[in-house]
C-alpha cells in the first residue's frame, strides 16, 4: 500500500484492502466470501480474546454442544482458524505445530457446518471449507499489502505449499531465494498435499 487511503467506514476500508491483497495474489473470491472475510474481520477486531483461543479444546466442546451454540462455535472454530493461519501465521510457531493444522482445524469445522440439514448456510460454509486456504493466501496477501514485510518465512511457506497448495506460500518461496528450478511450475505440477 503505497499511500493511505481513508474511506468513509471500516466496511469500504476493509474491503479496499482485501480487494488490494486479491490482486497481489492473483486470487478471485466471490462476492458471498469476500463479504464474509470483511465481516470476519470487523468481528474479530473486536475481540482481543483471540489470541487466547484453544482451538482443539473448542472444536471438542462442540460435540457436547447443541443446536445454535454448537453451530456458533463450531464457526468461531472455522472464522478463529481462517485468521491465525492468514493473518497470524506466527502463532502456528509459537503453539509448535505448521500452519496446516489450523487449515485442517477450519476446513473441519466449516466443513461440519456445512452438512447441518437446518442451516440455511450450508453452501456458505461449504464453500468457506473449499476456498479455505485461497482464503489464507488473501489474508496473508493482506498483511504483506499494509507493509508488514513478507507474511511467512521460508520454512513456513515451504511447509504451508507443500501441505495446502497454498499459492501464496509458492510465490513467498519463490521469491524468498529458492533456485529457479525450484519454482518452475507447469500446468500439471501440484505439490505433494493430501486434499482435503
Amino acid at each position: 500500500m503505497d499511500k493511505l487511503v481513508l474511506y468513509p467506514t471500516s466496511t469500504a476500508q476493509w474491503h479496499a484492502l482485501i480487494n488490494e491483497a486479491q490482486l497481489n495474489c492473483a486470487t478471485q473470491l466471490d462476492e458471498e466470501l469476500e463479504s464474509y472475510l470483511v465481516f470476519l474481520l470487523m468481528r474479530y477486531t473486536q475481540h482481543a480474546d483471540l489470541a487466547s483461543s484453544v482451538l482443539a479444546t473448542d472444536f471438542l466442546e462442540c460435540a457436547h454442544a447443541v443446536g445454535n451454540q454448537q453451530r456458533e462455535l463450531l464457526r468461531d472454530v472455522g472464522d478463529k482458524c481462517l485468521l491465525f493461519s492468514g493473518l497470524f501465521p506466527g502463532r502456528a510457531e509459537r503453539r509448535h505445530v505448521r500452519i496446516s493444522y489450523f487449515v485442517d482445524l477450519g476446513q473441519s469445522a466449516y466443513a461440519t457446518l456445512a452438512d447441518v440439514p437446518e442451516l440455511d448456510l450450508g453452501e456458505l460454509f461449504s464453500a468457506l471449507c473449499d476456498r479455505f486456504v485461497s482464503l489464507v493466501d488473501v489474508l496473508l496477501a493482506m498483511r504483506e499489502v499494509a507493509g508488514h514485510g513478507p507474511a511467512l518465512l521460508p520454512l513456513q511457506a515451504d511447509e504451508l505449499w507443500r501441505d495446502t497448495g497454498s499459492k501464496h506460500a509458492f510465490t513467498t518461496l519463490c521469491d524468498s531465494g529458492y533456485s529457479l528450478a525450484d519454482c518452475v511450475v507447469d500446468e500439471f505440477m501440484q505439490p505433494p498435499f493430501k486434499p482435503h
